[in-house]
């Protein structure tokens, strides 16, 4: 290990509905205990869900001054106007999906210009590191808050299916601000009869099923989902060869799909059919197929609700026509005239949070700084694998060449 001090900053979020941290008070008193060399000075922050006094009890220094830091750390996209020139920084820059023919999805703030923030990061000479791009040998993401976003995301979706169908209000997960406190509340209710349709076998597919288990609802097989009624609730869960097939011979092959996603169609429509509930709860390409055709949205004789986990703005859910917020999670769809509307009986309910896991905030930090700690900075301070240089996007102003065709995407 080099022996000169390291410098960690943790930057005060610029969001104002963000209450998560990269690292908790109980990451600063490992790192405290495992590395003599490390100073970590940490901004103060009123939202954040951990206290300054925690912070500072488990030896961090609370300070505004960042600028003696050899790493930055944030959650979301940070004001580019607080950026410091010529320092690195490693947060989620929702700049991943912006493809080489120019085109970008919208994941990240709303109203944050990710151009801008490109241009800024260059302009001062920054060196950028995404934690969406820090993945192992196979693709792996080591790090996120998948989970979490899935857990959230399954809670928010049935808790918006059983305020339509019955009128019943169940407790905002934000409020309840405690994982354990979610899971009883659940565990106590009995779901209307409903048919939930779940897409997905990653981290955010595995947070919702996690949550499912603590239900009276049901998992059954993709070919009971399509041929027997059901009175009471029921889901299944379609993992990715399940929902695509190659054009040519609807057969499913991973890594032919990873490497040629526009050559795959999907083939979810006949279980949407069967549908009350759509959970999307996959990571979407925006080179691959979106989940259904927007054409066919009246077809969805059924359907009620689709809660966008993935929260790609015009992706995969053609449906999800912008992000909602934590204090203002759903919005409308008129099937007909494709547009949002005001709530009425024959509106499609969308959930389309775009920060899920900020809802369970401490918790989901917790298990994100775990990873952190242990697949991120020991890369950093010590020795690279490789796994940090492949998720630099920038470094001293200059665009990495994997990433060299964001060049022309920030020039128009």
């Amino acid at each position: 290990m080099n022996n000169s001090l390291f410098n960690l900053g943790i930057i005060r979020e610029t969001r104002t509905d963000e209450t998560r941290a990269p690292l908790t008070p109980k990451h600063i008193k490992e790192l405290k205990k495992k590395i003599n060399n490390i100073k970590i000075v940490v901004q103060s922050s009123s939202k954040r869900c951990f206290k300054d006094e925690e912070y500072q009890n488990a030896g961090a220094i609370i300070n505004e001054d960042l600028s003696s830091s050899d790493l930055i750390l944030g959650v979301k996209e940070i004001d580019t106007n607080i950026l410091i020139a010529n320092k690195n920084y490693l947060f989620f820059s929702h700049t991943s999906k912006i493809q080489q023919d120019n085109s970008a999805a919208s994941q990240g703030t709303p109203g944050m210009d990710k151009k801008n923030l490109l241009r800024e990061i260059l302009k001062k000479k920054i060196t950028l590191i995404d934690y969406e791009n820090i993945r192992n040998y196979k693709g792996a993401r080591y790090l996120g808050f998948g989970r979490f976003a899935g857990i959230v995301g399954c809670y928010n979706s049935l808790c918006l299916y059983e305020n339509i169908s019955k009128d019943f209000i169940l407790p905002r997960a934000y409020k309840l601000n405690d994982y354990s406190l979610l899971k009883k509340i659940i565990e106590a209710r009995e779901f209307s009869n409903m048919k939930i349709l779940i897409t997905g076998d990653g981290r955010v597919a595995k947070g919702v099923l996690e949550l499912l288990q603590f239900t009276n609802i049901k998992q059954i097989s993709k070919k009971d989902f399509l041929n027997k009624h059901f009175n009471e609730s029921v889901f299944c869960n379609l993992q990715t060869a399940d929902y695509v097939s190659f054009q040519q011979n609807n057969i499913f092959n991973l890594q032919h799909f990873i490497k040629n996603p526009d050559k795959y169609i999907s083939t979810a429509e006949k279980y949407i059919k069967k549908s009350n509930l759509l959970i999307s709860a996959h990571y979407w390409d925006p080179l691959s197929p979106k989940i259904f055709k927007i054409k066919n949205i009246s077809k969805f004789k059924d359907l009620k609700v689709i809660g966008d986990i993935t929260c790609d703005i015009n992706g995969s859910i053609p449906t999800t026509l912008k992000s909602t917020s934590i204090k203002n999670p759903y919005f409308y769809y008129d099937k007909e005239n494709k547009t949002e509307i005001n709530k009425s009986d024959n509106a499609l309910a969308i959930m389309a949070v775009d920060n899920l896991p900020s809802e369970l905030p401490r918790d989901s930090s917790e298990e994100f700084g775990d990873g952190i700690t242990r697949e991120v900075l020991p890369y950093i301070i010590n020795k690279d694998d490789g796994r940090i240089l492949d998720a630099t996007i920038t470094k001293k102003g200059n665009f990495l060449p994997k990433y060299k065709y964001l060049e022309k995407y920030i020039k128009f």
